[in-house]
């Protein structure tokens, strides 16, 4: 007994396309990533492309003129950049604007938000914002104001100074005082951001941890210190890593503003010496060796700071 086999229309296979309607299905998934093409194209444009081109550059000796020749030096920009005194200078002084803002940013804004819980109602709000107001200001309007306090005539900041029997002078024209000028100035600004970014990490952490260590005696200190602060260490995780890659970028306009990195380079960071080797000597091979050799370092931090994140932070899910 033989079993006829079903007859296949002329030229269909095995190996015969898939139905229309899978087809359609194929197709449809590569939609999504339609929509990421724009944000893809301009991120190359913008970000990588130029960060290749940083590369190459920093293999040259160039003064920045287009009709004059690109001179292919190795590694020389490299090490004429590890030499300069003015790099190790410019990296204490970055490292000096770290710790700073760490406390302006990290440890003050946990301070300031710990203490806004115990206000209440729509007073909360207007206290939040009132702190957040300041980093809306932009850098040029809030160097001419701190610029009007810090006046060595008639300043608010030295007279109060002086009744306490305090001669500050001219603080950003201070070899020794100009660095905390801008602190003081980017300080000011960062202080609400931090706030911000803690306030909303406590509105993340259910109050229920808290009542049921109030029931059981825990005192406000013991709960603060065992409970709230371990459920909000992912967010001062977040908050330390981008003031330890963001600080040189914070102080530039600031720096730029007011003490153009003087006097002597005692507020310069290095960020401001990437600007003046590239736009004031002109020597753009060195300040994209400089610029690569920072990238470099700045992202082993972040990678490390990643690694270790998830040993720093407590989550309790």
């Amino acid at each position: 007994m033989f079993i006829e086999a079903p007859v296949r229309p002329a030229g269909d296979s095995q190996g015969a396309s898939a139905p229309p309607n899978r087809r359609r299905r194929r197709a449809g998934a590569f939609v999504p990533y339609l929509y990421l093409l724009p944000a893809v194209a301009l991120l190359v444009m913008w970000t990588y492309k130029p960060l290749v081109e940083t590369f190459q550059l920093s293999f040259y000796d160039w003064n920045m003129i287009p009709t004059s020749s690109k001179t292919p030096v190795g590694l020389q920009n490299y090490a004429e950049v590890v030499a300069l005194p003015e790099l190790r200078q410019a990296v204490g002084n970055t490292l000096v604007y770290i710790a700073a803002f760490l406390v302006l940013s990290l440890a003050l804004p946990v301070v300031i938000a710990l203490l806004s819980t115990r206000v209440s109602g729509r007073a909360k709000t207007i206290y939040q914002a009132l702190i957040f107001v300041p980093f809306l200001v932009t850098p040029v309007a809030s160097s001419a104001v701190w610029r009007w306090l810090f006046n060595a005539e008639d300043g608010v900041i030295p007279r109060i100074a002086a009744t306490f029997g305090h001669e500050m002078g001219d603080v950003f024209r201070s070899p020794s005082m100009a660095l905390w000028g801008v602190v003081a100035v980017v300080g000011w600004q960062l202080l609400g951001f931090g706030v911000l970014v803690v306030s909303a990490g406590m509105a993340g952490i259910s109050p229920d941890y808290s009542h049921a260590a109030a029931l059981d005696g825990a005192k406000p200190w013991y709960i603060t210190r065992r409970i709230i602060l371990p459920l909000l260490s992912p967010t001062l995780v977040f908050l330390a890593l981008m003031t330890i890659l963001l600080s040189a970028q914070w102080t530039y306009p600031i720096i730029d503003i007011l003490t153009q990195g003087g006097p002597g380079g005692s507020s310069n960071n290095i960020y401001y010496l990437l600007y003046e080797f590239g736009f004031r000597n002109f020597d753009a091979g060195l300040s994209a060796a400089a610029g690569t050799l920072f990238f470099f370092v700045f992202g082993a931090i972040a990678v490390v700071f990643v690694k270790v994140s998830d040993k720093l932070a407590f989550y309790d899910n």
